[in-house]
């Protein structure tokens, strides 16, 4: 049965085209998930979709009956309502039915004499018998625990930016309807509620269509896929995988249909060039052919997002983080938790929302003292911290000044430098959005912009706290192969869970009473050996263990520097120092070489026998830090 249908539908904001000519039918049982870049319209088009925002052309047909329910980015609350009248906010008759009957059961246990009241309850309850309100209570009561929520009488007022998300997910999937659409519902809940409602949403029985980042989401969930690339709409059969597939297709067929078309283009223009006698002679139809072929709208893929990594050096001490403590009043939320960072460190932070997830990469960053235990920033570090907020953005800033703001341009690892404004458009933001102000840019724009910025200032460690949210697929997958190469630690904080399997090898686990336990590997593993560790937990038996012979201590070679190492150690900063040196006086005088080409000819070939010399000093100096941190390791154990 058809739900929805979408014919010709078009919005733009001036000039900007965000969609236009879309047709699109949502009929039961889809699931389907919408993708595109920051920026191309997406939540515009739920908006537009949901009546919250108008058409400029098109028609949109909800089949009579179907109802539907919509949670967006920015959801209303009622102040002063508890949680659980802000979930049974509705029209329908089981909605107005269980909120009756609280109110009443409020009254009659504040009157418990008041026989009015009772009798009031008792008529109620049989409206709640017909509505079958009584299974809706409860399943609102289990979603609302299931996503951290579990004191129900709480007034929004005093709820989180997170936990309201959390309420009006809730209220969303609670209401019934045959479509449900929800605007980037994974947002502020923790790994194990994004499991959960990866299960709930696979067995929903209505019609889903959401907008999602999360790739092992809708990899599970989606059973179609539809994008919005540069104004158009194009639907997928399958999940993320299939898609990944069939928009390979697809982009390659329009490949060759431009190739063909500019074959064509050419052979026409040879044709109309070839002189005026036979210019006069030449066929009508054939000059019309040509005119049509070069009008035509070109289809070529949009431009790849790339980042070049640049980075400043290192030197010996990163961050050392000895036995620290922390917590609010009574709780404690990190306690006895040491680690020094390690120049290639990939490192992974999950837990429950308010664990001290965020707190502890503000500590890592020396925006937050221990209570107890140390942070040692070495001199060298320069952090650049992607946080959740980028509310330090100037709105009245035009695009590129705020980038300026932070550095003219990149220096690459390879010594060619970038300026902003190429940045900028590697990060697809074309030269007239350059030029727009922040104000009327996308959230999610906004938050590929700061990303940009913080990139642009060269850190050597990057601490990202849920750098997911509210980027599109394509940014996320360019940020992945970005670090992959990125000369320096990376510490981030995720519920993503495709994205911590991709980039991280290291986890810090919250779990519970300020213990931040170490695991080796992604998410995945982690999840692996934390379902070992149940199981075995589950099948140990009650009895006692029976009496094993000692085990014989193994002897283990200690790893030491030889003497030369050491000294070698001890100078090969101060030697990479001088090399960088000469590096920048070389390029100094290359700069005021002028035309006399034989100095430049000997000032090039200096300047590449030094990166070259520079080069194996960094390698050396490398295997040398992992050398001295594994001594340093082993004396602790010592």
């Amino acid at each position: 049965m058809n739900l929805l249908t979408v014919e010709n539908l078009a919005k733009s904001y001036g000039e900007r085209i965000l969609f236009e000519q879309v047709s699109l039918s949502i009929n039961e049982g889809d699931k389907i998930g919408l993708i595109g870049v920051n920026g191309t319209g997406k939540t515009t088009f739920l908006e537009v979709l949901t009546g919250r925002e108008p058409a400029d052309a098109g028609k949109i047909i909800l089949n009579s009956g179907v109802r539907l329910e919509y949670l967006s980015q920015t959801p209303e609350f009622a102040e002063q309502a508890t949680v659980l009248e802000q979930v049974f906010q509705g029209d329908s008759p089981a909605m107005q039915a269980i909120r009756d009957y609280e109110l009443v059961l409020g009254q009659v246990q504040a009157q418990p004499d008041n026989t009015e009241l009772q009798a009031r309850l008792i008529r109620l309850s049989q409206q709640m018998d017909a509505t079958h309100a009584w299974q809706l209570e409860s399943d609102a009561k289990t979603i609302l625990t299931k996503l951290g929520i579990v004191d129900f009488a709480t007034n929004i007022s005093e709820l989180s930016g997170g936990q309201r998300k959390r309420v009006a997910l809730a209220a969303a999937l609670i209401q019934p309807a045959e479509l449900l659409i929800l605007d980037e519902p994974t947002n502020h809940i923790d790994n194990d509620m994004v499991a959960w409602l990866e299960q709930y949403l696979h067995s929903y029985n209505g019609a889903l269509l959401m907008i999602t980042h999360d790739r092992y989401f809708l990899d599970r969930v989606a059973n179609r896929i539809i994008e919005i690339d540069r104004g158009k709409l194009y639907g997928y059969s399958g999940n993320y995988g299939d898609f990944l597939l069939l928009k390979a297709e697809r982009e390659e067929q329009q490949e060759s249909s431009e190739r063909k078309r500019q074959n064509l283009l050419r052979n026409e223009l040879a044709w109309i060039r070839r002189g005026a006698q036979a210019r006069s002679t030449k066929q009508k139809a054939r000059i019309e052919r040509f005119e049509e072929l070069s009008s035509q709208k070109t289809t070529a893929p949009v431009g790849k997002l790339e980042i070049e990594a640049g980075a400043t050096r290192l030197g010996r001490k990163i961050i050392e983080l000895d036995r620290i403590h922390f917590g609010y009043a009574e709780t404690e939320l990190i306690r006895n938790f040491s680690y020094n960072l390690l120049k290639n460190d990939r490192l992974g932070i999950v837990g429950p929302n308010g664990s001290g997830k965020s707190t502890l990469l503000n500590l890592i960053a020396g925006r937050l003292s221990p209570v107890l235990g140390s942070v040692e920033i070495g001199q060298t570090v320069k952090i650049g911290f992607f946080s959740q907020e980028s509310s330090e953005m100037d709105e009245s800033l035009r695009v590129i000044e705020y980038i300026r703001e932070e550095a003219n341009y990149i220096t690459t690892l390879d010594g060619t430098d970038i300026s902003a404004s190429q940045m900028l458009e590697r990060f697809l933001f074309s030269p007239q959005v350059q030029w727009l102000p922040i104000a009327k840019l996308s959230g999610g724009e906004r938050r590929r912009l700061f990303l940009l910025r913080i990139l642009m200032g060269a850190p050597n460690v990057l601490l990202l706290d849920e750098p997911t949210n509210d980027l599109d697929v394509q940014t996320l997958t360019v940020l992945e192969d970005y670090l992959d190469d990125f000369p320096g630690a990376v510490v981030v904080v995720s519920h993503d869970r495709y994205f911590l399997d991709r980039v991280v090898d290291k986890l810090f686990a919250f779990e519970g009473d300020g213990v931040v336990a170490q695991y080796v590997g992604g998410y995945t593993d982690y999840q692996e050996k934390k379902a070992q560790q149940a199981s075995l937990l589950e099948g140990k038996s009650a009895k006692p263990a029976a009496d094993k012979p000692a085990e014989i201590p193994q002897a283990r070679s200690l790893r030491k520097f030889s003497f030369n190492e050491q000294r070698e150690y001890d100078m090969i900063e101060a030697v990479i120092a001088g090399v960088e040196a000469e590096l920048q006086a070389v390029a100094a005088e290359i700069d005021t070489a002028g035309a006399d080409f034989s100095l430049l000819q000997q000032l090039t070939a200096r300047q590449a026998e030094l990166n070259l010399k520079l080069e194996g000093l960094m390698e050396r100096w490398a295997y040398l830090e992992e050398l001295a941190e594994a001594i340093r390791q082993q004396n602790k154990l010592d």
